[in-house]
């Protein structure tokens, strides 16, 4: 009889990564990670609000902007720009996202002198030239064209609509046809300020950079930007809307794509980490969770299935999805249901909770093999309102988590079975 394999000792060391706070002398923060063994440079950066701030009649504007940013500015117009990114072989880009404006450029140090000054440019001095404006709308449209019948776009424009009525969450990032057409460069140009002001920005920069040298260079990038005010968290969440309903959009198609979601819980709840672990369980692992062994394994309902915490700036959720043929639609979400109120009545076993929190620890060092990773795991750390020290305390906290903490937020979370249900394509009665 062979003897059993021992199970190695759980490491709950951080990651060894030292986190400087730079500070300009206009006041421009950053957070720095020096790092001198390779030639590279990776800034991240996010500015508060994103997509959030689209005017009511203007969805899409963010992300349109995000575009049009790298498509020419000061002296240099939308080809000269590309081409001298290009020459120098410097990665910069922007992105619309719900809660924020984030920005990135990662560069080879000896080329960070051109790099630093094509960022300040995009960021103080875009052109939005008509020739840009017109083309990169057009993209986005033909874009939105092609995911106007897509199931998966569908479903989760859809469900966040229904989540959020009212509210600049229940709109589509992207914005739709309808309201991209209508935007032009005076109104972008007017929304812009507000979109990239300093009040919530957060810098992170690692690599081949000193502490005394970016502080000179954050001045040049972020200093003449509107200095802007605070925005205010809510004291409390943004209930969920439509707990308890189920939506469908018909779609003539063999399978329905099903999204679910019930209220999570906020980065800064202290049962968050317990959260964590078991959303794990219950749906966050790729191959061990309760969803994928009972939907796929046992029945074999669906080829993938998953949840996932969703903290937002005003809002909390778990959020889920599978996609499975029209006739097992309705299997699939009483399985789901099934599965959350047995972990809500009985909680999970003790070797679940502990093969998670193995696996949680065990695959953080691997969000920090480069440094792109780096900046943007500090990053959002940064945005959470975060310190650079959780990241030595965060494997500590999870191996605290007991069976009993699990079993507690189980119930909290699952106790109530209501989900907001978003199908598209043709299920079978699945009301």
């Amino acid at each position: 009889m062979n003897a059993p394999i021992p199970t190695p000792k759980l490491n709950t060391a951080g990651p060894a990564i030292a986190v400087q706070t730079v500070r300009s002398p206009g006041g421009v923060e950053a957070w720095l990670v020096e790092e001198h063994s390779l030639p590279l440079i990776a800034v991240d950066f996010a500015f508060d609000g994103g997509t959030s701030l689209d005017p009511d009649n203007a969805a899409g504007s963010a992300y349109l902007i995000s575009g049009l940013l790298d498509e020419g500015a000061g002296d240099l117009d939308a080809e000269a720009f590309q081409g001298r990114m290009a020459d120098h072989a410097i990665s910069l880009g922007f992105e619309a996202r719900r809660d924020d404006f984030h920005g990135y450029l990662q560069t080879l140090s000896t080329h960070r002198d051109t790099a630093f000054d094509l960022l300040g440019l995009a960021l103080n001095k875009p052109r939005f030239d008509a020739d840009a404006v017109a083309r990169v709308r057009a993209q986005v449209i033909a874009g939105l064209q092609r995911q106007a019948k897509n199931p998966d776009v569908m479903c989760r424009n859809a469900l966040y609509a229904a989540a959020f009525p009212g509210h600049p969450y229940g709109r589509p990032e992207k914005g739709d046809i309808d309201s991209v057409s209508r935007l032009e460069a005076p109104a972008l140009k007017a929304l812009r300020p507000t979109l990239m002001d300093r009040a919530g920005l957060k810098i992170v920069v690692v690599g081949d950079i000193t502490a005394a040298e970016l502080a000179g260079r954050l001045d040049a990038l972020f200093g003449d930007l509107p200095k802007g005010e605070p925005r205010q968290r809510p004291a409390e969440a943004l209930p969920i809307q439509g707990l308890g309903q189920t939506h469908i959009i018909d779609l003539d198609v063999p399978q329905t794509v099903l999204r679910f979601v019930c209220p999570g819980l906020m980065w800064d709840d202290p049962d968050f980490i317990t959260a964590s672990v078991l959303n794990h369980i219950l749906g966050g692992s790729a191959f061990t969770s309760r969803l994928f062994m009972e939907v796929r394994e046992k029945r074999g309902l669906a080829y993938g299935v998953s949840s996932s915490l969703m903290p937002l700036r005003e809002s909390a959720m778990l959020v889920g999805g599978t996609a499975t043929r029209n006739d097992r639609a309705a299997e699939s979400m009483k399985v789901i249901r099934e599965e959350m109120l047995k972990l809500a009545e009985e909680g999970p076993t003790e070797h679940e909770v502990e093969e998670a929190k193995r696996y949680i620890i065990g695959s953080y060092p691997l969000r920090f093999d480069t440094s792109p990773k780096i900046a943007g795991e500090l990053l959002a750390l940064a945005l959470r309102g975060d310190t650079p020290d959780f990241l030595a305390r965060r494997n500590s906290l999870f191996a605290a988590v007991t069976l009993a903490d699990v079993k507690r937020v189980a119930k909290r979370l699952f106790g109530n079975p209501e989900l907001l249900v978003q199908a598209v394509g043709k299920p079978v009665a699945l009301v």
